[in-house]
């Protein structure tokens, strides 16, 4: 089973740029042009947030526009510039995503792999919060299929990686998801977004990766007085491969590169 993970496309209106400095909307179309051509073609797409940039419904239309053109199944998950109301009335095709409270789900028809998404946005905030109502659920959701491969996906990564303006919003609460993690050895992943880097670490007795924006990269400045900036850098997705009982993830850069040639 093949599962890409796109993140922080940061959508605008038509005619509108993310933070003045790139054409977010032209980058998420290049992106899923590149994952349609695949071979294989993923079974599945996760998008790990920060759908859009402001919340608009302008700017979920133009989501709705772009993503219609992903060719695997799709599930997505809000980020702190995700508008909840703006997004379920814009995909409300979507029928996994719930009516009222988090945007907590169970993808259990995807393929082998079990996806639970968990909302751990918290309104007119960039950090995330583990609450104990979202513990509690995610600990009973988990407990249904202790033994089948699963993915937990969610926006804000619960980690501290040293670059002050990343660590002031992250998921807070960490430490008590690990101790819950650690307690359901089926987890083969936990997906983040939000950080606009590719990063990974240890957590809870699984892996913790966060995808690269399609947008933006911010930039990797581990030092207590660093200042926020970002950069231009290659955008990119991960590509998950389950297989033969184990999980191996691709870092794939997007655009179109010289070759190929004839050497390995």
């Amino acid at each position: 089973m093949w599962i890409a993970q796109i993140s922080d496309p940061h959508l605008r209106p038509t005619g509108e740029s993310y933070k003045g400095a790139v054409d977010s909307n032209a980058a998420l179309a290049t992106a899923i042009a590149q994952i349609n051509r695949l071979d294989p073609v993923p079974d599945l797409v996760l998008l790990t947030g920060d759908i859009v940039d402001e919340g608009r419904p302008e700017e979920y239309a133009m989501a709705r526009d772009l993503l219609v053109a992903v060719t695997p199944k799709l599930l997505l998950i809000p980020g702190n510039h995700d508008e909840p109301t703006a997004l379920r009335a814009a995909f409300a095709g979507h029928a996994y995503l719930p009516a009222h409270g988090p945007l907590n789900y169970v993808d259990d028809h995807c393929g082998p792999v079990r996806i639970v998404a968990l909302d751990v946005t918290v309104p007119g905030k960039h950090h995330g919060e583990l609450t104990d109502a979202s513990l509690a659920w995610l600990d009973a959701v988990l407990a249904q299929q202790p033994t089948r491969p699963t993915i937990v996906m969610m926006h804000q990564p619960p980690l501290v990686c040293g670059v002050p303006y990343l660590d002031a919003y992250r998921c807070m609460g960490g430490e008590r998801l690990a101790t819950l993690l650690s307690r359901h050895s089926q987890v083969e992943r936990l997906l983040c977004g939000h950080v606009h880097r590719q990063m990974q670490m240890r957590f809870g007795g699984t892996l913790l990766m966060t995808a690269p924006s399609i947008a933006t990269a911010i930039a990797l400045r581990p030092h207590a007085n660093a200042t926020p900036a970002s950069f231009l850098e290659p955008p990119g997705f991960l590509l998950h491969h389950w297989r033969d009982g184990s999980m191996l993830t691709h870092h794939v850069p997007i655009g179109r590169f010289p070759g190929p040639f004839p050497f390995a």
